[in-house]
């Protein structure tokens, strides 16, 4: 398995929908991070199972939210670049995304 390292703004994005979330309905921003954790884990388990989306960034889907988290797989780690919801338009995003 390899490491995974959140860009902060990444990790901003993650704690952002977290809060939103948990703004709907108590426990569901709880919710909502087991499903990027687990989204991760089977990242670092299978970097290149998901598809690539732009040069080298690929994107795996969350399985109950409408997110995707965005990375790159690195030698020795995997870099969360992104976690974006699905109908948040990406275009432009991977050259501000530093």
């Amino acid at each position: 398995m390899l490491d995974i390292v959140f860009r902060e703004s990444a990790l901003r994005q993650v704690q952002e929908a977290q809060g939103w979330y948990d703004m709907q309905r108590a426990g569901l921003g709880a919710e909502f991070a087991r499903s990027v954790e687990a989204v991760v884990h089977r990242i670092a388990r299978q970097p290149e199972g998901a598809p690539l989306v732009w040069e080298d960034v690929r994107r795996a889907h969350l399985r109950r939210f409408p997110y995707s988290v965005f990375y790159l797989v690195e030698f020795d780690r995997v870099v969360v670049l992104s976690c974006m919801h699905q109908r948040r338009d990406p275009a432009g995003w991977p050259s501000s995304a530093a």
